[in-house]
C-alpha cells in the first residue's frame, strides 16, 4: 500500500537560513557587526569631544575674553580759599583740595575685582598731594563711581614757590593727576587676567573764583 505524502506527519521542514550559513562565515559576521559598531561609538566619542572643544573656544573668543575696563573722570572740583602771596618776604596761604569723581566700568561678563588704587597730584611736575583708593569689587557688566580727595600740600611746593607766585599773580593754577587702579578678572573661578586701569588729566584752576576752567583727561587700561 502507498503512503500519500499529504499523510506523512513529519514532512521534511524547510532547511533554516542560518544553519544554512557556515560557521566560519557566522563568526565572520559577528566581528564585523561589532566591528562597525565599535567604529561607530568611537566616532560619536570623537564627535562630541570636538564639538565641546569648539564650544569652548568660542565661549574664550566671546563670553570669557578678557576686555579693558574703562575709566573715566566724570567730574572736577575744588574745596578751599583763595591763596595769597604776602610781601615784602614772600608767603604763600594755600589751602586747595581737588576733588574727582571717578567712573569706573567693568565690560567683561564676570567681576573686576580691584585691590587699592592711587591718585597722585603734581604741580610742575612735582608731586605735591596723594590720596590711597580702597579696594572694592565691580559687579559683571557693571560700574561704581569712586570719589578721589586730593589736598596741595604747600611743604611740598617750596621747591617751585617762585613758579607759584606767579601763577597766582596771573589767576590761574594748573595741576595735574594720575589715578591707577589694579585689579583682576576671574572667569570660571580659575581663568584669570589682571589689568589696570590708568587717568590722566590736566586741570586749570581759576584762581579768583577757586573753579576748575579746563579739564582734559587721558584714560588707558593695561591687560
Amino acid at each position: 500500500m502507498i503512503q500519500s505524502h499529504e499523510d506523512n506527519p513529519n514532512p521534511n521542514p524547510d532547511p533554516d537560513p542560518e544553519s544554512s550559513v557556515p560557521e566560519p562565515e557566522s563568526k565572520s559576521r559577528r566581528r564585523h557587526v561589532r566591528k562597525r559598531r565599535c567604529l561607530i561609538a568611537i566616532g560619536v566619542f570623537i564627535f562630541l569631544i570636538m564639538l565641546l572643544f569648539i564650544i569652548l573656544l568660542i565661549l574664550i573668543l566671546t563670553v570669557f575674553k578678557a576686555r579693558q575696563p574703562r575709566i573715566k573722570i566724570l567730574s572736577a572740583s575744588l574745596d578751599g580759599v583763595s591763596p595769597r602771596v604776602s610781601f615784602p618776604v614772600i608767603k604763600v596761604e594755600l589751602n586747595i583740595s581737588v576733588n574727582l569723581q571717578i567712573l569706573v566700568e567693568n565690560r567683561n561678563h564676570a567681576s573686576f575685582k580691584h585691590g587699592s588704587g592711587q591718585s597722585i597730584l603734581s604741580y610742575q611736575g612735582e608731586q605735591v598731594g596723594e590720596v590711597e583708593i580702597y579696594p572694592g569689587k565691580i559687579p559683571a557688566r557693571g560700574s561704581t563711581i569712586i570719589p578721589s580727595r586730593l589736598t596741595l600740600q604747600i611743604d611740598k611746593v617750596a621747591s617751585q614757590v617762585l613758579q607759584l607766585v606767579r601763577d597766582i599773580i596771573g589767576g590761574e593754577l594748573a595741576v595735574d593727576t594720575k589715578t591707577r587702579i589694579p585689579g583682576r578678572v576671574t572667569f570660571l573661578g580659575f581663568i584669570r587676567k589682571h589689568a589696570v586701569a590708568i587717568s590722566e588729566c590736566h586741570i586749570v584752576i581759576g584762581i579768583s573764583k577757586m573753579k576748575v576752567r579746563s579739564l582734559e583727561c587721558k584714560e588707558t587700561t593695561k591687560l
